[in-house]
């Protein structure tokens, strides 16, 4: 197991607004930095690559730098150990670990953002016009996720599950 201050520090985005794809499909330990290095969050993931883009998309002013230690064989006690002793290096348990994190591990919950219109249409509606108003309050913070990451400099695709825009919610 590699010490976490032993690893070298990987930039989030690289010149061109692109992460990099070394981690796609890859299972391993991760540790995500804002843009002063000071440690934001620790994960573990079957597709690291996947999972770190989804972190960027929620936390798009706190991703700047990461470390990543992958591993061969899938093995849920080692990352949780390995994920134990990073945090236990750091001295102190990151945000994205303990009151933060929700907004670093769940689907952007757009409902939580409708205005008293939106929601005095939403309660007034059937199922249907339910749906309707989820998905329009959806793509509005949906435009608001994708101005926020154009000014971090993401220049990379992102889509958003449209099933999930059904039920008010944001997630790759």
């Amino acid at each position: 197991m590699t010490a976490l201050a032993e690893l070298d520090y990987i930039v989030y985005l690289d010149a061109e607004g692109q992460m990099t794809d070394q981690f796609d499909g890859k299972v391993g330990v991760y540790a995500i930095f804002d843009q002063e290095k000071i440690l934001q969050m620790i994960g573990y993931s079957r597709d690291v690559g996947f999972s770190l883009k989804q972190h960027l998309v929620r936390q798009p002013q706190s991703c700047y730098w990461m470390k990543v230690q992958t591993i061969d064989r899938p093995s849920r006690t080692l990352l949780e150990e390995m994920r134990a002793a990073w945090i236990a290096e750091n001295g102190s348990v990151p945000v994205g670990n303990a009151a933060g994190e929700a907004m670093w591990n769940q689907a952007i919950d757009a409902k939580l953002t409708m205005t008293a219109e939106e929601l005095a249409i939403y309660e007034a509606s059937d199922d249907p016009g339910k749906i309707k108003t989820l998905k329009k309050v959806a793509r509005r913070v949906e435009e608001e996720v994708l101005a926020k990451l154009d000014a971090r400099g993401v220049k990379m695709p992102i889509r958003f599950d449209p099933k999930l825009k059904e039920k008010g919610l944001l997630n790759l």
